[in-house]
């Protein structure tokens, strides 16, 4: 179904300064879609899901709110009969509450650009699990749509398969949230919403056991000079991106 889980409290000034420390300034958001295929280009984008990345007054990342959408195909869209008896959308369905793809990212992007201004956060930085092909699929669906406030960041991304790869010695999303004690539901698999919130899952899992790392590489930057004014000597690229 499309709609929203219940959005968590406002951050408190702790949490909203720790989460701008945290990421440089980005705010991590999980996305997760499902398709008619693997061409970004070509094939129709069905369902995407959206959840929200949170932080409590001592440092720990939590799953937030989920925003969730079933697409309509775009005129011309390829859709592949492999892909669909994987995800098992049927995308003509006459109870299939889809919309636009327009309308359902603006609908996304409203909710993101709501948690960058509770997190005082300049950007969004997209969570996935094989997180270039959901970036791919949404970058082209922004540029035929025509959407001009894209909240979130055109090529960086945060991949949870390299994550659980390297922190839980599982690269696949089902084995490493069971073997992370996150447990994994193959009946609810291949669903945006299901799959976006246990990449959320898997990736506040690793980043917060690396939170002891975080603080020591964040004494050392104090050191040189980064921290309050945010820009380090790669921080020039990020200066010439189109502002929000």
């Amino acid at each position: 179904m499309n709609g929203s889980t219940a959005p968590q409290a406002a951050p408190s000034a702790a949490a909203a300064e720790l989460m701008q420390r945290r990421f440089r300034g980005y705010l991590p958001v999980a996305i997760d879609v499902e398709c008619g295929g693997f061409n970004a280009a070509t094939d129709a984008l069905l369902e995407i899901a959206a959840v929200l990345i949170d932080i409590d007054a001592a440092g720990c990342l939590m799953r937030g709110a989920t925003h969730t959408f079933h697409v309509q195909p775009f005129e011309g869209a390829r859709l592949d009969p492999r892909a669909l008896a994987v995800t098992g959308i049927d995308p003509h369905h006459p109870l299939r509450p889809a919309i636009p793809e327009r309308d359902a990212l603006q609908r996304i992007f409203r909710e993101i650009r709501h948690a960058l201004r509770a997190y005082g956060c300049r950007r969004a930085i997209l969570v996935g699990h094989n997180a270039a092909f959901d970036l791919g699929f949404l970058n082209a669906a922004v540029a035929r749509a025509e959407v001009k406030r894209n909240p979130f960041h055109p090529f960086s991304c945060f991949d949870t398969a390299t994550l659980a790869g390297a922190a839980l010695g599982q690269t696949v999303l089902a084995k490493a949230a069971t073997v992370a004690g996150l447990g994994w539901d193959a009946d609810s698999a291949h669903n945006a919403r299901y799959d976006a919130e246990r990449s959320a899952d898997i990736f506040c899992l690793v980043c917060n056991r690396l939170l002891d790392s975080h603080r020591q590489a964040e004494e050392r930057a104090r050191a040189l000079g980064w921290v309050g004014s945010q820009r380090g000597p790669e921080d020039e690229a990020d200066a010439e991106e189109t502002p929000l």
